[in-house]
């Protein structure tokens, strides 16, 4: 019996997280693991009792803000920060934890991920925001 690789396994995971997602422009899922065991997930979308994206329109296309930029010009928080927040309310240690997502962190979200304590982040996909990489280099994160 083949069993699949542990990276490949979370990636999955995320995924499936992933198409919980109510943005309209990227759907993404976010996986925080410590010790081989989930302590969170996320995806991205508007904060409890606020309108969904995919319900009242994105603000974003409204305003033709173009991917990568001007990230507060948004309704949604990302799926990273969702897991991190999700982590902290249910009391799980992110210290030590590493970070699967299907695409790479923002800079907002590298600096939560940072003061979060996690280690470790594997994506899939890329993001259009090259100081991420650098937060991470500077911080000891790995990816």
């Amino acid at each position: 019996m083949d069993r699949k690789p542990i990276d490949e396994y979370f990636m999955d995971i995320a995924k499936l997280i992933a198409t919980r997602s109510t943005c309209m422009r990227r759907q993404v899922g976010s996986v925080i693991v410590k010790d081989k065991h989930i302590l969170s997930t996320g995806y991205n979308g508007s904060p409890k009792g606020l309108p969904h994206c995919i319900d009242v329109g994105c603000l974003r296309d409204k305003l033709n803000i173009p991917s990568g930029t001007r990230l507060d010009e948004c309704m949604a928080n990302h799926s990273e920060a969702n897991a991190i927040i999700q982590a902290g309310i249910h009391g799980a240690s992110t210290f030590g934890a590493t970070l699967y997502c299907t695409h790479q962190p923002c800079s907002i979200c590298a600096k939560m991920i940072i003061n979060a304590g996690i280690v470790q982040v594997v994506f899939n996909e890329g993001y259009p925001d090259e100081r991420t990489k650098s937060l991470f280099h500077q911080a000891g994160v790995k990816l």
